[in-house]
């Protein structure tokens, strides 16, 4: 082989690492959650554009001073899954809340799940709710205030997808493997309302099945703590696969279901800039954290109550990470 011939294979292989490097950072932020792989290919850039909403020209969170960039400051992101199928599409419920935090000085990434029935005073309504409902009253924007009231923090970028994306992006990747950690059964989100049997030890997943192995909290001993850990679990494995060459392939249908699917506040360039800034980033590099819950009925209605204990350390180490605060 000619000394061309290797400068164009060299060019080659560091590009497939870009690519690579580009996707786990994607799964990370929008599965993390969840999206910008695509951001590194060119042929991709107009579909990832195209997830692109500033929340009517939203520059910062009203918790900041100054407007921060992913690209060189510690930023927060809020991870929505929405189950949309009984509003017809329109503000569903919010069935994932996670929240993530990024600081460029230790390249860490703290993720934090939010179990969806906690009660928490709901953004401009002067009522408490479950957080769930905060999407279902004011979408992404009563979702993200209510967020940053309950945690002390801003918000600084969110992404939102639905069911159905979410398992079109794992069919895509060819599926995921997890470590079940008991039998169980769990009805799918289609209208076939399928039990789905999940057994205890490792298990392939395709798309239907990931969704409904990381929603069930019914069968769950440890219900909404136990549903959390295993969306986390669901999160690591995607990574995994996108760690693999076989990922490279599938970029541009990755990129037609990111684009047409998901919204975002992050732009492109701010990607583009994180990616050439943090391509060392793996996902040793996660710290997940817990928020300690309890159930609890009122009036008829099953609640989770946060341990006050557990959300003021799980403030300080947010805030902390990400710079504020007194901590």
């Amino acid at each position: 082989m000619g000394r061309s011939e290797r400068r164009v294979e060299r060019k080659k292989v560091k590009r497939k690492r870009r690519l690579r490097t580009s996707f786990v950072v994607f799964l990370i932020i929008f599965f993390s959650l969840l999206g910008f792989g695509t951001y590194i290919a060119l042929q991709t850039y107009q579909a990832a554009s195209s997830s692109y909403n500033d929340l009517g020209g939203r520059e910062k969170s009203d918790k900041r001073e100054e407007a921060v960039s992913i690209s060189k400051d510690p930023v927060s992101i809020l991870l929505m899954g929405v189950e949309d199928y009984s509003s017809g599409g329109q503000n569903g419920r919010t069935d994932t809340l996670m929240v993530a935090t990024f600081n460029p000085e230790d390249e860490k990434l703290k993720l934090l799940s939010i179990p969806r029935d906690t009660l928490v005073e709901i953004a401009g309504k002067g009522t408490q709710d479950k957080i769930t409902h905060a999407h279902v009253f004011g979408g992404k924007e009563m979702t993200i205030e209510t967020v940053e009231n309950f945690l002390d923090i801003p918000i600084d970028y969110y992404a939102s997808v639905n069911f159905e994306t979410f398992k079109n992006i794992v069919d895509i990747l060819g599926g995921i493997t997890v470590d079940v950690p008991f039998n169980f059964k769990q009805n799918s989100d289609d209208r076939i309302a399928e039990k789905l049997q999940f057994y205890e030890g490792e298990m392939d997943l395709d798309g239907r099945y990931a969704l409904a192995y990381a929603r069930m909290r019914l069968e769950d001993p440890r219900g909404d703590i136990g549903r959390n850990e295993r969306q986390q679990q669901v999160v690591e494995a995607i990574l995994k696969k996108a760690l693999s060459v076989g990922t490279i392939t599938k970029i541009d249908d990755l990129a037609e279901e990111v684009g047409s699917n998901v919204e975002t506040n992050m732009k492109v360039t701010e990607g583009l800039s994180f990616f050439k800034n943090y391509s060392s980033f793996r996902t040793s590099n996660i710290d997940k954290l817990v928020l300690e819950t309890n159930g609890e009925m009122i009036n008829g209605v099953s609640y989770q109550i946060v341990d006050e204990l557990s959300l003021s350390e799980v403030q300080k180490e947010l805030q902390h990470h990400l710079g504020i605060g007194t901590y």
